[in-house]
């Protein structure tokens, strides 16, 4: 857990809420996921940092090499700005930014697309009217589907080696296209705790099935064409990821803060390395201290893992019936009584990056030094 008195007397001079990054925990957290990784490059997931310093930061250590961007307008700003080799994490309909790209060969060299389908490449070959030609990568599926069930998040409609051929070879035979690699995400292994033994053994299966058919997978379309990236992985897999042989790099951003959803993994546990401060502004009753703001909850299924918990004073937690609000959250626990109005409480938030859409500024802690950081937001992009 941080070091919250020095951050407290680090920070004492400014008003909350503020978000404090830990810049020596940042660097361990960064030197566990290359020895996760095992030599296996690690491509930073931006969604998972927001925040270009820090970004740059991490592409200046060894083991990490390019981005995962989340949106083309924001690989396009990255490109600009440093970065010469971006992946798009998902598809895009951006068709301003599209053109754009089209007509840069120089960004069009460092970004390469995400499809997973025809019609993903028809709608490009449309609105990049520019004459750039641009490189592409392929969305695999990777959930596991056992008892009829679909265990994992729902991308791409690729599957089997011979879909994932078919649209290789379409992009191969258009001269618009490069076809760059191939991806695969395996949400249920990266994105899931290790909080029972019916979700380990979901692990181990799902680890066995995908290493058997992305290995099938990557050996049909390389009779296509050659194969630049086979990317894999996430901050929960990398260890398994990192191990199949077919892999090229694995994607890693979350790791770096350590969230919550980070909690209660078996093989790994990231520092606490990002937090942010709350002041408080009520005490309504005995063992009751309130908050104000701090709702910030973080996206995906609406279920308590979702909200930000109390770090520091130790012993605080919601309460069940407010939970994380928009203007006041209120918190419980023995600690709450030495709570004075105008004392600061330190809150995690549930995923990573997404926090700092919240902040113009995140204060990087080094030592006995404060300096100021820019998230995405306080340089003024917006990129959804």
């Amino acid at each position: 857990m941080g070091d919250f008195d020095r951050y407290a007397r680090l920070t004492a001079r400014l008003d909350a809420p503020y978000a404090v990054i830990d810049l020596a925990a940042f660097r361990r957290n960064a030197d566990d996921l290359v020895r996760r990784a095992a030599g296996t490059p690690i491509r930073i997931a931006s969604k998972s940092v927001r925040c270009r310093p820090l970004i740059m930061a991490a592409l200046e250590r060894p083991g990490f090499h390019g981005v995962m961007s989340y949106a083309l307008p924001e690989a396009l700003w990255l490109a600009r700005n440093g970065v010469d080799d971006i992946l798009l994490g998902y598809p895009t309909t951006h068709r301003g930014a599209l053109r754009e790209l089209s007509e840069d060969p120089v960004a069009a060299s460092r970004i390469t697309l995400m499809i997973d389908s025809p019609e993903h490449l028809g709608y490009i070959r449309a609105a990049a009217t520019g004459p750039a030609r641009l490189q592409v990568c392929l969305d695999v599926d990777a959930s596991l589907r056992v008892f009829g069930q679909h265990l994992g998040v729902r991308r791409s409609p690729l599957r089997t080696p011979a879909e994932v051929a078919t649209l290789a070879r379409t992009v191969a035979g258009d001269d618009r296209f490069e076809l760059a690699g191939v991806m695969f995400y395996e949400a249920q292994i990266a994105g899931l705790p290790d909080t029972s033994p019916a979700v380990r053994w979901v692990k181990r299966r799902s680890a066995a099935e995908l290493a058997d058919r992305r290995g099938a997978v990557v050996d049909a379309v390389k009779q296509v064409a050659p194969l630049r990236i086979v990317n894999s992985g996430g901050t929960g897999s990398l260890e398994i990821s990192s191990a199949d042989p077919v892999v090229t790099e694995v994607t890693a951003g979350s790791g770096l803060y350590g969230p919550t959803l980070f909690d209660k993994y078996d093989v790994f546990q990231p520092e606490a390395a990002m937090v942010y401060a709350l002041d408080v502004v009520r005490r309504p009753a005995p063992g009751i201290a309130t908050l104000f703001g701090g709702g910030y909850v973080a996206s995906g299924p609406a279920k308590k893992s979702r909200l930000p918990l109390p770090a520091w004073p130790a012993g605080l937690k919601l309460l069940g019936t407010e939970g994380a609000g928009e203007v006041q959250t209120p918190v419980r626990g023995q600690s709450a009584d030495r709570l004075k109005i105008g004392d600061k409480v330190w809150m995690r938030y549930a995923k990573a990056g997404e926090m700092l859409e919240r902040f113009d500024i995140l204060y990087a802690i080094d030592g006995a030094e404060v300096s100021e950081l820019k998230t995405y937001r306080g340089e003024g992009k917006n990129f959804g």
